[in-house]
């Protein structure tokens, strides 16, 4: 049973920092390399214009979620080393950031300011992996990216495909109520998030989830469900063909309006125990 190579692509956040950690450390003689996107990539207008895109539309009090998922993991990686010898997980994985773990492992690295361009494209030729994983990755891949990998691609997404396509389908469900939360492993395809799925699970979430907690929880769910959809490719050296479904509507980042409703039926996107998720990534451990 011959094991796939791997090219990895993530943009290391509190929703998948642990599960994504946890990854690479069961499969790290598998991974060919790890893509670390850049989210102050200049074709994005850096972290300045991305902020400002999202007050513009969603409003200040998406600021906090924004900080509790993005900015504080991205600023505590920094000290990563202090706080792992203070709380004593020094090696442990899932308290070690990505690009630290992947050091450790000998796997290649490469922060992807542009996941179809030159640099992506003589990665994958030079290592030649058998399939692409996207793990909470914030780009796009094109045709001839996907195409690069013998076996195509696979994306882990924390949400009840064909529903909740986009970039946060964990808040868009948390707006639905508590059955409409889930996660799928799909086929990579060009429309965002469209591809046949492989392995899907409806999850049942504490009554007081916020989405940021929501998106924690299943990508860890969603770790294991892609555990077991890469057993089968193993087996029998071949992706599934999957279950093709219809392409919904795509759910967007959220305006001022939809959140304002989200709050008056008292769902968050995020809390003080979420903040001090974010706070302990580097310093805790599974």
């Amino acid at each position: 049973m011959r094991k796939p190579r791997i090219a990895l692509f993530a943009l290391e956040a509190l929703p998948n920092a642990r599960a994504v950690r946890r990854f690479v450390a069961d499969h790290a003689g598998e991974i060919a390399f790890v893509g670390l996107s850049n989210a102050e990539r200049p074709s994005t207008g850096g972290l300045v214009g991305q902020v400002r895109r999202h007050l513009a539309r969603s409003g200040p009090a998406f600021l906090p979620y924004l900080a509790v998922n993005f900015g504080l993991p991205d600023l505590l990686r920094l000290v990563a080393p202090l706080t792992q010898r203070i709380a004593g997980t020094t090696g442990t994985p899932e308290a070690t950031p990505l690009a630290t773990l992947c050091r450790q492992r000998d796997i290649p690295t490469l922060t992807v300011d542009d996941v179809n361009g030159p640099e992506v494209a003589d990665l994958l030729r030079l290592h030649a992996p058998d399939l692409i994983v996207t793990f909470h990755f914030d780009q796009i891949l094109s045709g001839a990216t996907i195409a690069a990998a013998r076996l195509g691609g696979l994306n882990v997404h924390p949400g009840l495909l064909p529903h909740h396509r986009g970039p946060v389908p964990t808040i868009h469900a948390l707006a639905e109520g508590p059955d409409a939360f889930g996660v799928s492993i799909h086929r990579l395809a060009v429309v965002i998030d469209a591809g046949a799925i492989l392995e899907q699970a409806q999850v049942a979430l504490p009554a007081d989830v916020t989405a940021t907690r929501a998106a924690v929880l299943l990508h860890e769910h969603g770790r294991l469900l892609l555990d077991g959809v890469l057993d089968v490719v193993a087996r029998d050296g071949a992706v599934p063909e999957g279950r093709t479904v219809p392409v919904l509507p795509y759910c967007p980042f959220p305006d001022a309006g939809f959140l304002k409703a989200m709050r008056r039926k008292r769902r968050y996107l995020t809390d003080v125990g979420d903040l001090r998720e974010a706070l302990s990534l580097s310093a805790r451990g599974a």
